[in-house]
């Protein structure tokens, strides 16, 4: 069935639908699914734009908390790298 809309009334469908699809993508991207992944240091590295020295500091400084299971590699979970950036104060 066809039916015919209003340019305003095709317009405000089309913002109803876009936002909704919008809320359904922030949710995918803000679930713990997607941040569990598992990052290396250079990858940390990378996504926050540091140095491995300043994340190393970060690392025992308690900021950052760094996973491993034997030897010299040490991993990040993505969602603990997200979660430890916090908001900061503009004047």
């Amino acid at each position: 069935m066809v039916q015919l809309l209003t340019a305003d009334q095709a317009k405000s469908l089309f913002s109803e639908t876009l936002e909704q699809k919008f809320k359904e993508f922030s949710k995918s991207l803000l679930s713990k699914e997607t941040h569990e992944e598992i990052l290396t240091r250079d990858e940390v590295c990378e996504l926050l734009q540091i140095n491995p020295s300043t994340l190393w500091t970060w690392q025992n400084q308690g900021k950052i908390t760094a996973y491993g299971i034997a030897g010299s590699r040490r991993y990040y979970k993505r969602s603990e790298i997200l979660e430890s950036l916090i908001p900061l104060k503009t004047k």
